[in-house]
């Protein structure tokens, strides 16, 4: 049996080891920001909204998420793509929005049939559409399916604490035994935004990364 003396040496290593997961051994601690992983999931406008729900839908709040004034809706859809496989339960995110976005992973793109492209929010012109199924009808979209760009939300105040600027781009590090730094990352500033680092699915998982962890900026 393991005496006091190595399960307090064992406790020590394994409280390092998830020490270095989250910030990374040499991060300063005023250049570390949140995690948040965005799962798949659309935003839409009310029209759309009500071509696939029905007239009249309003949007039922499930959670808050980390920027104000967003929630996930109960309401979800089905994805079908150029392959013919589909995708269930993606998530509807409110409220509703000025044009129709659907964010997926490489992984999703791959099960889908889609070649995704990397974009920033609201750049669509190009992007490849899908079918959505929704209870009340069925919406083919001409364009709207991406993967969204790596994006540290941020306030003023936080950029300058930072030394940052809006659309400037940055890494990303991320300690521990699956460390790796995210490059390409974009600085998105705003009065209305909360610190937060959004990245797919499948980058958090290589990085073994879950919401509410931290990783470090590299201007």
């Amino acid at each position: 049996m393991a005496g006091s003396a190595d399960i307090e040496k064992l406790s020590a290593e394994v409280a390092e080891r998830v020490k270095a997961r989250l910030i990374g051994r040499d991060a300063p601690a005023g250049m570390t920001v949140p995690v948040g992983v965005s799962g798949r999931h659309m935003h839409l406008t009310r029209e759309v909204l009500e071509h696939l729900f029905g007239k009249g839908c309003r949007l039922t709040k499930l959670r808050d998420l980390s920027q104000p004034g967003e929630f996930a809706a109960a309401e979800t859809v089905t994805i079908v793509g150029p392959s013919g496989r589909a995708i269930e339960g993606v998530r509807i995110l409110g409220p509703t929005r000025k044009y129709t976005q659907i964010e997926l992973a490489r992984s999703d793109g791959i099960r889908l049939g889609i070649d995704l492209p990397i974009r920033r929010t609201g750049d669509l012109a190009g992007t490849p559409g899908v079918t959505v199924v929704g209870p009340a009808g069925t919406a083919v979209l001409a364009q709207g399916a991406i993967r969204a760009t790596r994006h540290i939300h941020m306030t003023p105040a936080d950029a300058a604490r930072l030394g940052l600027a809006d659309g400037e781009v940055v890494r990303a590090r991320v300690g521990g035994p699956s460390g790796l730094t995210f490059d390409n990352v974009l600085i998105r500033v705003s009065d209305g935004y909360a610190l937060d680092f959004h990245l797919d699915t499948d980058d958090a998982n290589a990085a073994g990364l879950q919401t509410g962890d931290l990783v470090e900026i590299i201007p």
